[in-house]
């Protein structure tokens, strides 16, 4: 370990999750000498667990969950909980559900008929698109394409066959007028897949960051994992960065690289940076425009409990179905919606209604969960959970918060604005008119946020005012730090961010090789 650490590297990738993995990968790949720095523990290959509720810190590490509570300030109220992050290779990724579907052209391109509220991102759709194909490729992605969509499909694998329950519910949409798919997820369904969406796979089949990044790059002989490592700070010299600062075994260490990559995610990135003072960088590295950490977004979730029609034998829970009829309505961005992969058992009702209690600062409630669970469990019964995506749009108040006493110390403030409960309600009644004729439950009383999809607060874009880095994701106060993570998204989209990070990591690693050669 020692040995790594006194090693000087191409390149140095703080977070080894969905974009930190993936862009290490390609470096690694094109024969670039890259340390993958990861806060979490190296773990065992055959570990399975979830997102479990365990509430003492070092069980959270043991088992690759983000240590430490979030501290939030929702609408002026405060509360903390535990947010479904993950920790060590693969990240967050390493739980997800492993959807990974491509955005709309309207989520990017300024359109006449659809205005972008930022007037578009810096890299246009067309451009983005050869990079979505090859994050498809690398993740082995399934499904077929949206029917509504007039743009060339992904490159997508053949999914396996739709069981009872699936068939069932696809041909009821259908017709009632919509337009399902088969969601595109990324699982190379090898021999005995366990399909683990919302929990580690001890198999290689789920593609997430680990899986299809941290472990091909290691496998090249390039690429080395340096586990339990804290990063403290990034060491600037002028327009440079010239070491990284972490505890390692207790100590304080300098590790040095040509080139590094910050890819700790969109609420850890931001931290690490404001963190980073110095005489040329006095409010944070990379801050010139004041823009680190701010415009924090988060999908909104519309769950809903959707049932088969009667006498549909009980095949289980889905993840297969995936419908964008209401993704864009009466000149409002909405979403896409999906099956969750979750049936509505007595654990996951739980966990939602402590979840909901927590966020709403009442967390003496939680004495009532269990039973409204019980009771909630016996009525949805062979319900399957569905969840339409809203999203989110960038206000420069909603941002991570950093205090110079607390430098670990995890917090956002959040303020929903009149904009979104507007188009909430508005999607809400899209929702309800579109599955008339099936028998359906809003799970969801009041705006639900998504604390599993921050982006947004280290932006890219063309003008240094206004962001962090630039369209190539190189910072622009800072020749040798890109970001590869879901912060630098300027827009939320409609849809689950990993390809997206995945495909901006390609796009990313492209250019850092550049620089190299």
């Amino acid at each position: 370990m020692s040995l790594l650490a006194d090693t000087h590297w191409d390149a140095i990738v703080i977070g080894a999750g969905m974009g930190g993995g993936t862009l290490g990968r390609a470096l690694a790949e094109a024969g670039q000498k890259v340390l993958f720095l990861e806060k979490g523990p190296q773990g065992l290959r055959s570990e399975r667990n979830g997102l479990t509720e365990a509430f003492v810190p070092e069980a959270r590490a043991a088992r690759g969950l983000w240590p430490d509570p979030l501290h939030v300030s929702l609408d002026g109220v405060e509360t903390q909980f535990f947010a479904p992050l993950g920790t060590g290779p693969g990240g967050s990724s390493v739980f997800y559900a492993a959807t990974l579907e491509r955005p709309e052209r309207h989520d990017l391109d300024d359109m006449p008929d659809r205005p972008h509220p930022t007037g578009g991102w810096p890299v246009g759709y067309d451009q983005m698109v050869p990079w979505y194909d090859r994050a498809a490729q690398q993740f082995m992605v399934h499904g077929t394409p949206d029917p509504l969509s007039d743009a060339p499909p992904l490159p997508l694998r053949a999914p396996p066959p739709l069981h009872a329950a699936e068939q069932a519910l696809t041909d009821s949409l259908r017709a009632a007028g919509l337009h399902p798919y088969r969601t595109h997820t990324g699982i190379a369904h090898v021999d005995g897949c366990e399909t683990c969406l919302g929990r580690k796979c001890p198999k290689p089949c789920k593609m997430d960051g680990r899986s299809a990044g941290v472990e091909p790059a290691l496998a090249t002989g390039n690429a080395h994992l340096l586990a339990g490592v804290n990063v403290t700070r990034l060491i600037a010299e002028d327009r440079r960065i010239v070491a990284v600062e972490a505890r390692l075994d207790g100590a304080l260490k300098r590790l040095t690289a040509d080139r590094f990559i910050l890819a700790a995610g969109a609420l850890h990135s931001p931290r690490l940076l404001l963190a980073s003072t110095c005489e040329a960088h006095p409010n944070g590295l990379a801050n010139s425009s004041g823009m680190v950490g701010c415009n924090l977004m988060l999908h909104v979730d519309e769950r809903f409990a959707l049932w088969p029609r009667r006498g549909t034998p009980d095949s289980g829970a889905t993840k297969a179905i995936s419908f964008r009829d209401f993704y864009h309505r009466e000149d409002m961005r909405l979403g896409s919606v999906q099956a969750m992969g979750i049936r509505a058992s007595y654990g996951e009702m739980v966990h939602f209604l402590n979840r909901m209690f927590d966020l709403r600062g009442q967390p003496r409630l939680r004495a009532l969960s269990r039973p409204m669970a019980a009771v909630a469990h016996s009525l949805l019964g062979q319900a399957h959970l569905f969840v339409g995506l809203m999203e989110d749009f960038p206000y420069a108040q909603n941002r991570v918060q950093y205090d110079p006493a607390q430098p670990q110390r995890l917090a956002v403030t959040y303020t929903l604005s009149d904009e979104l409960r507007q188009r909430r309600r508005a999607f809400r009644k899209a929702l309800r008119r579109g599955l008339r004729g099936h028998r359906h439950l809003f799970l969801s009383m009041t705006p639900e946020l998504n604390w599993g999809h921050p982006c947004g607060t280290l932006r890219f874009g063309h003008d240094p005012a206004q962001s962090v880095t630039d369209a190539s994701g190189r910072a622009h106060d800072v020749d040798n730090l890109w970001i590869a993570d879901a912060s630098f998204m300027p827009t939320s989209m409609g849809v689950n961010p990993s390809l997206t990070i995945a495909a901006h990591a390609l796009r990313v690693a492209e250019q850092i090789k550049g620089d190299h050669r």
